[in-house]
């Protein structure tokens, strides 16, 4: 495999993604990247901020607009975190669940993913949001867009924690076949461009325990969900 699927149609051969071994850098996209094990020598720092963060805003599974108990569990840090309900899927600054603001985003993480933004081209990523997604043996992500951000110029990073996951990566459409890729403990996927509005999801998570995390998966992901300045001036 070339690492290099066809950038704004179809999501490419799940089984050469399976197929496409660990290298240490791996292309999704035109602009979206794979970065294997980038995470992992952050773990121990990564975790305590998540149970610093859920000690103030517990993880808990949130209904859908469609009234539907998501199977993950969700909180976030930061200026803003992510929510849904029957008024829809939005980020705001003040966590509904206990009426008060979301948990501080420690500054060495915002730092830290900007440097990983900046490895897969994307200079200068200010995040203002991390949304973190708890999963358990059954849970899945269907395949969705990133569509709640104001500005759609600002890449994505993903890092994943404990137990193996299968990520669906799709096209621009929903329609487009979606590949699949294994994501291990401490991997890290950017996304944004051209590749910025793909569909993307996680399968219903399968496989042994992780010897750290036991039968989960931790999820962090950054955005920048309130306007930049470019976004702010148009």
């Amino acid at each position: 495999m070339s690492g290099q699927p066809a950038g704004g149609g179809g999501g490419g051969d799940g089984d050469l993604f399976a197929a496409a071994g660990l290298e240490p850098r791996l292309a999704l996209g035109r602009q979206a990247w794979l970065l294997r094990g980038r995470a992992a020598g952050r773990a121990d720092a990564l975790l305590a901020c998540i149970a610093e963060v859920a000690g103030q805003a517990p993880l808990r599974s949130l209904l859908t607009p469609g009234g539907r108990r998501m199977s993950v569990e969700t909180s976030s840090c930061g200026a803003l975190g992510w929510t849904s309900g029957p008024g829809g899927y939005r980020y705001q600054p003040i966590d509904p669940a206990r009426g008060l603001p979301w948990p501080a985003m420690p500054g060495w993480l915002h730092d830290f993913a900007a440097e990983l933004a900046a490895e897969a081209g994307f200079a200068g990523f200010s995040p203002d949001s991390c949304l973190i997604n708890r999963y358990r043996p059954g849970a899945r992500m269907a395949l969705h867009q990133d569509r709640d951000e104001r500005d759609f110029g600002q890449p994505i990073v993903s890092i994943s924690l404990g137990m193996t996951a299968r990520f669906l990566w799709g096209g621009l459409r929903r329609q487009d076949k979606a590949g699949q890729v294994a994501l291990f403990h401490g991997d890290v996927v950017v996304w944004g461009g051209a590749d910025r509005l793909r569909f993307h999801g996680i399968a219903p998570l399968a496989g042994p325990p992780h010897p750290l995390l036991g039968s989960e998966r931790i999820n962090l992901t950054l955005r920048r969900a309130g306007p930049t300045a470019r976004a702010a001036a148009r």
